[in-house]
């Protein structure tokens, strides 16, 4: 990692306290093989190693989630501390991202913000560990870039809500235990104004899980129907009416998640080597061809920008702030990146980027990581919606007209 922030004596205690514990927890030699750049003793320790167990490892330590409170799982820490967790678990060659992604990144900010006592209680600590998996239930088939208009009711009954409706674009919703819900509770109020937020049993009567299938082979997202879906009130997050407050918060976390994922999912998992870049420049067959010697030239240049991006990020995090605006710059960049990068991989590749040798595995995630590319500037928000964002939030200009701004839901024209 090249940009790192400055060591103060605090920050120096905590990152040799980090790596203690880490030389603790790890394999014996592993810390060691990381520090002598011993590689080949490195992947002789990791051969076996529980990869899937290590977030109930360092989910139950506090380092999983610094930020988080202590009470809850947390170490109640600063901004900084998250930062140094994250560069030495990528030095160690360990897992940036929890197998709880949505759960850590999206759902335990948001419980942490607007749940109550109990709920921070029931679920926190369950979401750091991965034991319980969550998944995220906004979209729907006519409300994608458009959320607030999300037609999916839950309607009160005594102390329980009765949902119905169709949720789609689900990641991971076949394996999770809980997922976040966002749902019309009035629709005689404005589209923004007559929303809560729930957490969902998956598990629960008339909920229906459909995988999708995409054209990497792969169904990691899902469509959701709702059949008279009892919820209790009890798990209803924020005041009713309040969905949108609270689904924000949710959002800006997902918009800093997203913009921090790698291009290459070995890089989450812990699985690259000491420089993930030489590495993806060693895949290509052939770098004496100057053309494609520039363009990797170029694209280590925007690489290097989009990690002085994030880096700026971060500063402003560390002084205090809360995730902005800013989030949405670093999704759009970070998403149209991946596009441009993984479609050069198959173009330089030639005819072997469109047809190969069975068993070539340089050439199947090649392919793999340009097909799943496609769904980077999609998912998350659309980067036509988040420059929108960018323009009104960041440049000043004004706001796209909303012919339904002060409209009850149920009044507007929808196809």
């Amino acid at each position: 990692m090249k940009w790192r922030i400055e060591d103060t004596p605090e920050r120096a205690a905590f990152r040799s306290e980090f790596i203690e514990w880490l030389s603790t927890v790890l394999p014996d030699g592993w810390v060691e093989a990381v520090e002598n750049g011993d590689d080949e003793a490195l992947g002789a320790i990791k051969k076996g190693w529980n990869w899937m167990g290590w977030t109930s490892v360092i989910g139950a330590s506090g380092f999983g989630a610094p930020l988080w409170p202590r009470e809850y799982g947390g170490l109640s820490g600063e901004s900084w501390m998250q930062q140094i967790t994250r560069e030495e678990l990528q030095r160690f060659r360990l897992p940036l991202f929890s197998i709880n992604i949505l759960g850590v990144g999206l759902a335990g900010p948001t419980i942490v913000e607007h749940g109550t006592d109990a709920q921070r209680a029931r679920y926190l600590k369950k979401i750091l560990t991965a034991e319980e998996v969550w998944c995220q239930l906004f979209s729907e088939p006519g409300s994608g870039s458009d959320l607030a208009s999300v037609s999916t009711r839950a309607e009160r009954d005594g102390d329980e809500w009765v949902v119905n409706g169709q949720k789609v674009w689900t990641s991971i919703g076949q394996f999770a235990q809980f997922g976040m819900l966002l749902a019309r509770t009035d629709p005689s109020k404005p589209k923004h104004e007559g929303l809560s937020y729930f957490i969902v049993d998956m598990k629960s009567p008339g909920v229906e899980v459909r995988p999708l299938r995409q054209m990497t082979g792969s169904a990691e997202f899902n469509e959701v129907f709702f059949d008279n879906v009892r919820i209790p009130d009890e798990n209803r997050v924020g005041e009713i009416g309040q969905g949108w407050r609270v689904a924000r918060t949710t959002l800006m976390n997902e918009r800093v998640t997203l913009s921090g994922l790698s291009i290459d999912p070995a890089s989450m998992m812990g699985g690259v080597k000491k420089d993930p870049w030489s590495e993806w420049v060693g895949s290509f067959r052939d770098t004496s061809d100057p053309v494609i010697r520039q363009k990797i030239a170029q694209y280590y240049s925007v690489q290097e920008l989009k990690e002085v991006t994030a880096f700026r990020a971060l500063s402003a995090r560390l002084r205090g702030d809360q995730p902005g605006p800013e989030g949405s710059v670093n999704k759009v960049m970070n998403a149209e990146f991946q596009q441009r990068r993984t479609s050069f991989a198959v173009n330089a590749a030639g005819p072997n980027g469109v047809a190969w040798v069975s068993g070539d595995q340089d050439a199947e995630r090649r392919a793999t990581a340009f097909l799943r590319a496609r769904a980077n500037t999609i998912e998350g928000g659309t980067s036509e919606v988040l420059r929108n964002q960018i323009a009104e939030r960041i440049l000043g200009l004004p706001r796209d007209v909303a012919v339904d701004k002060d409209v009850a839901w149920q009044e507007v024209v929808r196809n």
